[in-house]
């Protein structure tokens, strides 16, 4: 695009990082203004509104915790360390935080254009990556959800370690591997959604880079040689994060089944490719499909299958098409819930590293269709301006959706129907700020969608108590204890609504039960109190 102006290369590299820098700051700075998303058991309130260490700042404990803890369910300390960092520098002032997922966000910008234009030095087209990646809709949950730092830190070090990446194939010395392998290891200690990149480098170094051309005798041998230390990273940190999934605290126990969650991968795969390209309805929850219609998994497969047989067929003439949809494929393949985690079948934040590849499709597919440069000049430079001006107001838009708990779930029971995860949510949102009544009409919906909800039970069972109707959160919290057993906090509750009601004995029994099952908080507060011995 801008070497159609009569402007050297530097300053066009140096507009296009005002640019994106200006235009990601104008789309996106309204998050400093926003709210943490505040609802119990939510992200927010795990990584900072309930959490005593982050709310400590940089303490030497608070270090110590974060690289032995596996809390949240990952083993990743410098998004901890981060997060801790804002506390010392925000306190409890939520744009601080959405400031510096900005912040990151726009640097991850920055350093993918920097990557693409290093590697092909292609300005225009690394132009139109980068800023897809920055301005497209499907980034808003990632930038404006706090507790996705995760994502965002996660993605900087990751396109800093393709950049430091470049950098060593330009002079192959030890110092600069060591220095990819130091930005990698950051990576998986933000998040390791990243353990498919030693594969990206490969992908990188058959195109753009031709390193393959470059190097003489058994290439698989050589990539094997120089990628192992990558390859071991990545081994590692799958198998720390499978045991902090399912071990160090067993999150979950009802797995949907294996054929399940493999049509859900397929179906979700094509979805995302869908939301890419028509991102309408981008809503935070969307909940496991009960059943996934046979003819959408059969399309969903056979769509993949045609996609991946035209880039394979012509991988040798349009490689970045190759390059492109496997960088899409394999980023996504740990994310599509073949391995469960959760009951959510999908989540747009899954995209955040994946979209790069089908933009990178795009970026340099597209002009293919148009022969002749003065062609180009007359419908590609016009078009990309409107597609990039397009997706910064629909992202905008979306991002005001994101303002606080009520008005993220106001318009997620906009777009969705028969939510009862949404009810639940905002009933719980509600909750918070008091309105109690308000939260246990969403309760409410939340059980008439879905009769056997425990959670909705447990937090009606909340309000009431709170409303000082305790024999009415008192058979909520029965109801709860009988679909779930083992709820802890069901029997602490339901033995302070005891206490309040002048039944010590079963108060005393219930957060006896409590402490048996999870912890002695309630015993102790009971005691204290005198309404146990």
């Amino acid at each position: 695009m801008l070497n159609q102006i009569n402007i050297s290369p530097p300053k066009q590299k140096l507009i296009v990082y005002i640019v994106l820098i200006l235009a990601t700051l104008a789309v996106f700075w309204q998050v400093n203004q926003y709210d943490f998303i505040d609802i119990p058991g939510g992200d927010d309130n795990t990584y900072v509104t309930e959490k005593t260490l982050v709310q400590s700042g940089i303490t030497l404990a608070g270090v110590r915790w974060a690289f032995s803890s596996t809390y949240a369910r990952y083993w990743h300390p410098l998004t901890w360390l981060s997060l801790m960092f804002d506390y010392q520098l925000y306190g409890m002032n939520a744009g601080g935080y959405h400031v510096t997922n900005l912040i990151l966000h726009i640097m991850s910008t920055l350093l993918l254009f920097w990557l693409f234009n290093r590697m092909t030095g292609e300005i225009w087209k690394s132009f139109f990556v980068a800023a897809i990646f920055a301005l497209h809709p499907l980034r808003v949950e990632s930038v404006a959800w706090v507790a996705k730092r995760r994502d965002i830190l996660c993605v900087f070090w990751g396109m800093l370690t393709l950049c430091l990446y470049v950098y060593y194939t330009e002079k192959p010395v030890i110092k600069r591997y060591l220095l990819v392998l130091f930005g990698f290891v950051c990576a998986l200690m933000s998040k390791p959604m990243v353990v498919t990149f030693p594969v990206i480098m490969i992908l990188l170094d058959y195109w753009p880079l031709s390193r393959f051309q470059s190097k003489q005798g058994n290439s698989i041998l050589w990539q094997l040689r120089e990628k192992l230390p990558f390859f071991i990273l990545s081994g590692v940190f799958s198998i720390i994060t499978i045991y902090a999934r399912y071990y160090a605290e067993n999150p979950f126990v009802n797995y949907f089944p294996l054929c399940s969650r493999l049509a859900n991968a397929l179906v979700s795969c094509v979805i995302y490719l869908e939301k890419i390209f028509w991102p309408h309805n981008l809503v935070i929850l969307n909940f496991f499909p009960a059943k996934i219609p046979i003819w959408q998994v059969f399309y969903s497969a056979l769509l993949i299958i045609v996609i991946s047989a035209a880039v394979i067929i012509t991988v040798k003439r349009l490689s970045y098409l190759f390059v492109g949809w496997l960088w899409y494929v394999i980023t996504i393949l740990p994310v599509l819930g073949i391995i469960p985690f959760g009951n959510l079948g999908m989540s747009y934040h899954h995209t955040y590293l994946p979209s790069i590849g089908i933009v990178i499709m795009l970026a340099w597919g597209i002009p293919l269709l148009f022969p002749g440069e003065r062609m180009r000049r007359k419908i590609l430079l016009p078009a990309e301006i409107i597609v990039i001006v397009i997706l910064a107001v629909l992202t905008w838009q979306q991002c005001s959706y994101w303002k606080n708990s009520i008005t993220l779930f106001n318009y997620t029971l906009q777009v969705t129907k028969n939510n009862f995860l949404a009810h639940n949510y905002r009933g719980a949102a509600y909750a918070i700020l008091g309105h109690y009544q308000l939260a246990i009409e969403d309760y409410n919906h939340a059980i008439r969608l879905k009769p056997n909800y425990t959670e909705a039970y447990y937090n009606r069972g909340n309000a009431y108590f709170s409303l000082g109707h305790y024999q009415l959160a008192v058979e909520d919290y029965n109801y709860a204890i009988r679909l779930k057993p083992d709820y802890a906090e069901a029997y602490n509750n339901r033995g302070g609504a005891y206490f309040r009601q002048g039944n010590n004995e079963l108060g005393c029994h219930d957060v006896q039960k409590a402490c048996e099952l999870e912890g002695c908080i309630g015993l102790k507060w009971a005691k204290k109190e005198g309404y146990c011995l």
